[in-house]
């Protein structure tokens, strides 16, 4: 009878069959989603250090040379200016600012030493070369944190004057210095004098960042400058002090170039600036400001350099470095955005 027929029900390795599709389902998108967590959760430090660490690697079974007591100190030495002029502009860069001029200013302090050391005392041509620079960041810090012109603008345009009066003191010639080797090319109980000063650098930039006031102050002004304002944040001074910074390690980077060259140039640190920024955005800063490491930059810089001195090693072209150098930047920058997406910064 029709009262008492029953509903016919699916056969149970058919129910069975969907449920398991759909459990195999969500099993292998909650496996997709606790991967793109965890990389998303992942420090861009370590990202950066695995990558240094490859690098190293490929370098290493290409040539019996890279992996060597001499080497490592090569590259070193070869990056150690350029991660002296990254400490303060990561600060720089973390405030949402640039200074574009560093590699300028560094020319132009090592013109004034050369000059100067011709008539005066090494103290005193010291002494000269730190004041330029001081005067170059004072400028910059003026024009930037006082008359609100933009940064970018303005170092941009103090690249080239400051090149250009480099340029005009030393009527475009390089001045010789035989007696100033020492901050090249001494030594301190065994370290290179310019590999302990990069090391001096970041750490005090490292502690002051993470442990002060102002390293605080830094971020809160590159996060949002009203807010910073609102919480009673000089930004002003900071700004200004960031560029006084700035331009007063231009100076000693123009003096360990003299040293170690063992010659003041006008021509010295042409495009080291674009080095920097490359180094201090590859360490993870960002470009409108509000975050970013000194480990990051040191990273940073140690990568440019390992990738510059294996390169050179295996005798590739300098055409492909520039290549290897730009799409290793765009790379790490790449995956530094998809890995805030993830996390939802």
């Amino acid at each position: 009878m029709i009262g008492d027929t029953e509903t016919p029900t699916a056969p149970a390795s058919a129910a069975g069959g969907s449920d398991g599709r759909s459990g195999t389902s969500r099993g292998s998108g909650d496996q997709h989603r606790s991967v793109a967590r965890w990389f998303g959760a992942v420090p861009q430090e370590s990202g950066l250090v695995v990558f240094l660490v490859l690098l190293g690697t490929w370098f290493t079974l290409g040539s019996e040379f890279f992996l060597t007591g001499n080497n490592i100190r090569n590259i070193l030495l070869s990056v150690s200016v350029l991660g002296i002029l990254a400490a303060p502009s990561t600060l720089l860069l973390i405030s949402g600012n640039f200074d574009l001029s560093i590699g300028s200013a560094a020319a132009l302090c090592g013109v004034t030493f050369g000059m100067v050391a011709e008539s005066q005392s090494l103290a005193v041509a010291i002494l000269a070369a730190v004041g330029v620079g001081l005067a170059a960041g004072v400028g910059n810090g003026v024009l930037v944190a006082y008359f609100g012109i933009s940064s970018l603008i303005v170092t941009l345009g103090t690249l080239s004057v400051f090149r250009g009066v480099a340029q005009l003191r030393s009527n475009g010639q390089t001045t010789r210095l035989d007696t100033f080797r020492w901050l090249g090319s001494g030594e301190v109980l065994g370290m290179p004098v310019q590999i302990g000063l990069f090391i001096m650098v970041v750490v005090i930039f490292g502690l002051v960042m993470r442990y002060t006031t102002f390293g605080r102050s830094v971020f809160a002004i590159g996060s949002s400058q009203q807010a910073a304002r609102l919480a009673g944040i000089r930004i002003r001074p900071t700004l200004f002090a960031l560029f006084v910074l700035s331009g007063l390690l231009a100076a000693l980077a123009g003096l360990i170039l003299s040293s170690q060259l063992r010659a003041a140039s006008p021509n010295t640190a042409s495009g080291l600036e674009l080095s920097v920024v490359a180094a201090v955005i590859l360490g993870g800063a960002s470009l409108n400001g509000g975050r970013g490491t000194i480990l990051g930059t040191v990273l940073g810089v140690l990568i440019l350099g390992t990738l510059n001195n294996g390169l050179t090693i295996l005798s590739i072209s300098s055409f492909w470095q520039e290549i290897a150098r730009g799409l290793v930047l765009i790379l790490a920058v790449g995956l530094d955005r998809v890995r805030l997406r993830l996390r939802g910064d």
